[in-house]
């Protein structure tokens, strides 16, 4: 198994609302390398050209959205 800081999760910011609301959509996994750089898998293409990079949390352990984190 893969130490969680070296897992990264890929997102993109949509804006679907007329108000300007974004919405954070996964659209792959990253992973550090040894020299740390970063190594990115992507199941979808952000159409925008813009992804986030943040570390990986397990679900039971995240008291925060993405969103609230980039605040």
């Amino acid at each position: 198994m893969l130490e969680e800081n070296k897992v990264k999760i890929a997102y993109t910011i949509v804006e679907r609302d007329k108000d300007g609301r974004q919405f954070w959509v996964r659209v792959g996994a990253a992973f550090v390398n040894r020299d740390g750089s970063l190594s990115v898998r992507l199941d979808a293409m952000p159409v925008n050209g813009k992804l986030q990079i943040r570390d990986y949390q397990p679900r039971d352990s995240r008291d925060t959205s993405p969103k609230e984190q980039a605040a």
